[in-house]
């Protein structure tokens, strides 16, 4: 009897606190609704991020991604949570400043930490994957509480 209620009582917590497909978008750093910029979120694990295709989209909570084959799709459907950017796909190092900010990002400049990808802002002499490296530790933790409040915006 334990078991079944507790087995209850977390499936409702999971259902209240599951996120609609519609706050997801408005976390999501969306470009025509559709996330990364349209880039392959399973190229980046392959070191080599690549513009995904419209014959190839999976919609996963709400957010729109494009792939650049089959398999990646497919790869992506199998475990979401482990493709998808941090911090909705926003600039991590943005993220990670005092306020935290939904800062647009270069989707070429990336970096993969503890197989999670974390995307930067890249443009005009400013590159700031360069400036989260030199502080990563503290930034990540920021981050990591600024995303909590933004995300609940």
């Amino acid at each position: 009897m334990k078991t079944i209620f507790l087995a209850t009582l977390l499936l409702l917590t999971e259902i209240i606190f599951a996120q609609s497909p519609a706050l997801r978008q408005k976390q999501y750093n969306l470009e025509k609704g559709i996330a990364l910029s349209g880039y392959d979120p399973v190229s980046y694990f392959k070191k080599n991020p690549t513009k995904g295709s419209k014959s190839y989209v999976v919609v996963h909570e709400g957010v729109t991604y494009q792939f650049y084959s089959a398999a990646n799709a497919e790869t992506f459907k199998k475990n979401p949570a482990a493709y998808e950017p941090q911090y909705g796909g926003w600039c991590a190092y943005a993220m990670g400043a005092a306020n935290g900010e939904k800062v647009e990002i270069n989707p070429e400049t990336y970096k993969i930490i503890n197989g999670k990808l974390y995307l930067f802002y890249n443009k005009v002499f400013n590159n700031t994957l360069s400036d989260w490296n030199k502080d990563e530790g503290n930034l990540k933790v920021k981050a990591d509480k600024n995303w909590q409040r933004v995300a609940a915006q």
